[in-house]
């Protein structure tokens, strides 16, 4: 039986990818579209961005905030406010 691969995350160790995932999913729809990023989820997504295939790209001036909006396709997802007010979009899918 295949064993599942640990994730550690802003100081929150997951047993799977699986349930880091999970976490990632459970707090992007806990915002509408529009909303602003609490700060505890926001330090959490600040401590994940780095493990993001682009993630140079995605922080580039540094990170102000993060908001939830629709991507052009209408999908819910994170954005990335940064300290030079640009902004772009990122998959929780990409951060594990």
């Amino acid at each position: 039986m295949a064993r599942g691969i640990p994730v550690s995350i802003g100081g929150i160790d997951f047993p799977r990818k699986g349930d880091a995932l999970e976490h990632l999913r459970m707090m992007l729809w806990r915002y509408s579209p529009g909303d602003r990023v609490a700060e505890d989820d926001a330090a959490f997504l600040k401590a994940a961005l780095p493990r993001h295939p682009e993630a140079d790209d995605k922080i580039g001036a540094g990170v102000d905030h993060f908001l939830v909006r629709s991507d052009e396709y209408g999908k819910q997802c994170f954005w990335v406010v940064r300290t030079d007010s640009s902004t772009d979009r990122f998959s929780y899918k990409s951060l594990v």
